[in-house]
């Protein structure tokens, strides 16, 4: 051995000795890219709390938030790839599969609770009630298929019994303020703020009991996708993200106090609000794996009805539902 060899071997054998010379690295975990809204919305704060409480870390991958200031930019960046996962409508998902979108869907998620109309005048009780008269609603939305469905159940011919004036959540509620409508369909967490300022508005439709009342089920408003090809690239993917997804469920159920902080620091969202969508049981995240049986029914008729409705030529192929 030669001088010079000896000594990088005893100064490497020292620091070995020492801990500190050359570090044993776990493995990497996994980075999932998820897609984000940078607007004031329910969808943000799954990614912003699983996040703040290390969920990601614990179930073994990190968490890569994207956030995008459209829906269409937010569906985009799933649709290209720039991101593996989505929180979107069950019925969107079908748009994208035949746009050539290896989507699939992975678990339940939020249910139809969140999505409320809104009505001023007392005599406006249900959606009977609004025929011959406007309602504001986003057009391009699961939200608005999942009313139109509702409606043909009852005989009800959105966009010609009822007038249909197109906006997302924030104008149709300045519609309704300003009363250049008579009813204005919005989400949570808007849905909660509404409630807080303006007692007078009452709720003359409910997403989840609407659907439940014509399928026996509660519906999904959104629920987590992945695709395909980053599946194959972590094949435990799924698995990971839904036990973190869980956790944020329970996070918002059971530490709601923590939840609504970071709601507000992250989001901006008035203090209570989160608070308030979850006490008033419109905030109901429930997941649980899209290849359970009653989840997989569940979502496949949402589909099923989508078709039947029109809104799509033909159900996606049966891939589009993931099973492990």
């Amino acid at each position: 051995m030669t001088k010079l060899t000896r000594r990088s071997f005893a100064a490497s054998a020292a620091a070995l000795a020492a801990g500190a010379a050359i570090p044993v690295r776990a493995q990497d975990k996994p980075v999932i890219k998820v897609s984000s809204l940078t607007l004031p919305v329910f969808n943000p704060l799954v990614w912003n709390v699983m996040k703040a409480r290390g969920f990601d870390a614990k179930h073994g991958f990190t968490l890569d938030i994207h956030p995008y200031p459209s829906i269409a930019a937010f569906y985009a960046g799933f649709a290209t790839g720039e991101t593996d996962v989505l929180i979107g409508g069950p019925t969107i998902f079908v748009k994208l599969a035949q746009q050539g979108v290896p989507v699939r869907i992975i678990g339940s998620g939020f249910t139809l609770a969140d999505l409320v109309i809104f009505a001023k005048d007392p005599k406006i009780k249900s959606l009977a009630d609004l025929k011959g008269k406007q309602l504001a609603i986003d057009m391009g939305g699961s939200q608005y298929q999942v009313v139109k469905i509702y409606c043909a159940a009852k005989g009800i011919d959105l966009g010609k019994d009822i007038t249909v004036v197109n906006a997302n959540f924030a104008v149709a509620r300045a519609q309704l303020e300003a009363g250049r409508v008579d009813a204005a369909l919005v989400i949570e967490p808007l849905a909660s703020i509404i409630t807080k300022q303006h007692a007078d508005w009452h709720s003359i439709f409910n997403g989840a009991e609407g659907w439940k009342e014509i399928t026996g089920e509660a519906g999904w408003e959104i629920v987590p996708a992945m695709r395909a090809d980053s599946i194959k690239r972590v094949p435990k993917a799924p698995q990971m993200l839904l036990a973190a997804l869980q956790d944020t469920a329970a996070e918002f159920e059971n530490n709601t106090a923590a939840a609504d902080k970071i709601a507000n620091e992250t989001l901006k969202l008035p203090p209570g609000i989160l608070t308030a969508a979850v006490e008033s049981k419109r905030l109901q995240m429930i997941v649980k794996p899209a290849w359970d049986p009653a989840v997989k029914k569940s979502i496949t008729d949402m589909m099923e009805r989508a078709v039947k409705a029109g809104f799509y030529d033909k159900m996606p192929d049966g891939a589009i539902i993931y099973a492990p």
